[in-house]
């Protein structure tokens, strides 16, 4: 029984500081909204503006993991390249130190009226950054009841000869504290939590009464395999993502397995290095502090070994995972569901897949130019697998917007954006319904072999011109978000009714005149009228942007149209 009341006590008191900790890092990261991207706006080709990038993120988000998940789905994106990625993983190794340091003050006296505080605050606060700073504290005061519980729950196990020879074993052969550290974190999935035991357990007298019942030297194998066990996170989040995130993750692996290895030589001279930097004092009080001090040592010099060597570790990933011929993407390329709990990030993703969507659309406007002037069914297939792609990325975006919603991790400003883009994509799709009315047009055209005349297709070409031109001014304005164009795409819209209007009063004179067949007007005024709607939802844009919706959270050196205006 009493091994049992140990175990709950333990997992209880696990299960108190994982809760603590979500619940801090989900205030955090609400309460620090837009903040967020400002630390994302470090991110440049310096390696060590990276590094700091890295570090301030994981410092919000109080997890290694959640910020290298994140990555992941920044390179998948394209929105960061391989370098990049990995001096920003590195700063996250040490980001997540800062839970340890903090773990390591003696704060018993203060935990329930952390507690108290922060559940006050967040139960009064009308505002909503302030409810978040109040279930922020809540939550660092569970962390810390989470980690009392598992103290008081570890102090009989230290007077256990069975425990203590155990503990003996691997204290003594570091490859079996290594192993522990790796199994114990791929379970709980927090190299955090794991490390919190470990100071918790190290902090318990042996039989002396003063000594550790770990010590330092058995304490510092347990915390390299939480290092390499951590990457397991990363691992599992690139399954199905991009080349370039898969190798993001290896980084992530590779660069925590190297340390881990080279530290495990030099565990004694280590150990006396952070003995020598922490506070004096008995090693009971003291080793939480240096614990602490050992995570942080460990990963700002593994940093400091590697930032001259990112391009070594670019190769090593890169022959790790080599190039292969990937097929035709078909769905969303940019979207990630591993950071839904990250608004700002995801925010991110889902404005560069709505660019995606919208370069599709105008690849296949550019195709059913094509189809409609040129014929032909290679040109109408070729532009009906270029749709089909178009509708599997829209119901991708819609599905993750939904996600958005249901994952409550978004502040009020993060949900009125998503609603925004919501619009945005509902107007894009029924520009792509009018596109598709265009192509079933044009085939009923090819199949039926009706040749228009001349000036018939002239007119044709022309309002084309007039919707591409229309179409791509308009998603620059989501884009960027500039006012000043609006005026732009007024005038092409009035521009496309007057030209439908003449279009039809030369159509009828055409067809008195013998120059243009009677069967031809239906078909002939389908095409117009799928122009004009396109022309009015291009205008809907506009007005759109004009009541300041577009893509916000779009960076803009990853925002440029990528399709023309003409054929090929």
């Amino acid at each position: 029984m009493d091994v049992v009341n140990t175990l709950f006590g333990l997992f209880g008191g696990l299960a108190l500081f994982l809760f603590g900790m979500e619940m801090m890092s989900d205030g955090l990261q609400k309460a620090a909204g837009e903040r967020m991207r400002y630390i994302l706006g470090l991110l440049t080709k310096n390696p060590v503006m990276g590094v700091l990038a890295g570090a301030l993120t994981t410092a919000v988000l109080q997890s290694s993991s959640a910020t290298t998940v994140m990555v992941i789905g920044f390179v998948s994106a394209g929105l960061m390249n391989l370098p990049q990625a990995i001096s920003i993983i590195m700063g996250a190794n040490i980001g997540t130190t800062i839970t340890a340091q903090i773990i390591a003050f003696k704060i018993s006296d203060y935990i329930y009226p952390i507690v108290f505080i922060g559940f006050l605050i967040a139960f009064v606060a009308k505002k909503e950054v302030v409810k978040y700073i109040g279930n922020t504290i809540f939550g660092f005061g569970i962390l810390f009841i989470g980690i009392e519980i598992m103290g008081n729950t570890m102090k009989p196990l230290a007077s256990s000869q069975v425990f203590l020879d155990l503990i003996g074993k691997v204290a003594d052969i570091p490859v079996l504290g290594l192993l522990l550290g790796v199994v114990i974190t791929v379970i709980v999935q927090s190299s955090s939590a794991v490390i919190a035991v470990l100071q918790n357990f190290a902090s318990q007298a042996g039989p002396d009464g003063v000594s550790s019942i770990l010590g330092l030297s058995g304490a510092i194998p347990i915390l390299l395999g939480s290092n390499i066990g951590t990457t397991i996170t990363a691992l599992l989040a690139c399954i199905g993502q991009t080349k370039d995130a898969k190798r993001t993750a290896a980084a992530h692996s590779v660069f925590n397995i190297t340390g881990s290895i080279l530290f495990m030589f030099i565990i004694s001279w280590f150990a006396k290095l952070v003995i020598w930097i922490s506070p004096a004092g008995s090693e009971v009080d003291v080793i939480s502090r240096q614990i602490a001090n050992a995570h942080t040592v460990f990963n700002v010099t593994n940093t400091i070994i590697w930032i001259p060597l990112i391009w070594l570790m670019v190769r090593i990933v890169m022959w790790i995972l080599p190039d292969k011929k990937e097929g035709e993407e078909t769905r969303a390329q940019f979207l990630d569901v591993n950071v839904m709990n990250q608004p700002v990030v995801a925010l991110h993703l889902v404005s560069e897949e709505v660019i995606n969507y919208a370069n599709q659309l105008g690849e296949l406007l550019t195709g059913t130019k094509r189809a409609m002037l040129e014929g032909g069914q290679e040109n109408i297939k070729q532009a009906g697998q270029v749709e089909k792609r178009v509708t599997h990325i829209h119901e991708d975006i819609n599905n993750y917007l939904i996600g958005l919603f249901s994952s409550g991790n978004m502040n009020e400003e993060q949900a009125a954006h998503t609603t925004e883009i919501m619009y945005i994509v509902e107007d894009l799709e029924r520009i792509g319904r009018c596109i598709k009315e265009l192509l079933e047009n044009a085939e009923e055209k090819d199949r039926k072999e009706f040749r228009f005349s001349k000036k018939a297709m002239t007119e044709i070409e022309e309002s084309f011109e007039i919707i591409t031109v229309m179409y791509l001014e308009s998603v620059d304005l989501i884009r960027c978000g500039d006012k000043a164009a609006v005026p732009d795409v007024e005038q092409h819209l009035k521009r496309i009714a007057k030209l439908e209007k003449n279009v039809r009063k030369n159509h009828k004179k055409r067809i008195k005149e013998g120059k243009c067949k009677p069967e031809f007007t239906n078909i002939f005024a389908n095409i117009f009228h799928s122009m004009e709607k396109i022309g009015e939802n291009c205008s809907n844009i506009t007005e759109s942007v004009a009541e300041d919706m577009y893509l916000k959270y779009l960076p803009e050196e990853h925002s440029r149209i990528l399709i023309s205006s003409g054929g090929q």
